[in-house]
């Protein structure tokens, strides 16, 4: 999924970050609007996670959403 499919499908993305990662707030999210490099780093600082693992988290929720 390149980054524009992943701005344009953010709305559905949203709902399973959500649910997945609940420590990210509204204003988190929001300040996301379907930019991965921005849910990187709220990953990275809610979590304590890697960059690598981040980026590999949203990889991954990227595939659910590629068909």
């Amino acid at each position: 999924m390149n980054k524009d499919t992943f701005e344009e499908k953010w709305e559905q993305i949203k709902e399973d970050v959500q649910e997945k990662w609940e420590k990210l707030t509204t204003e988190d999210l929001e300040a996301v609007k379907g930019n991965a490099k921005v849910l990187v780093d709220k990953l990275q600082e809610k979590y304590g996670m890697t960059k690598e693992a981040a980026e590999k988290a949203i990889e991954d929720l990227k595939e659910k959403f590629k068909k």
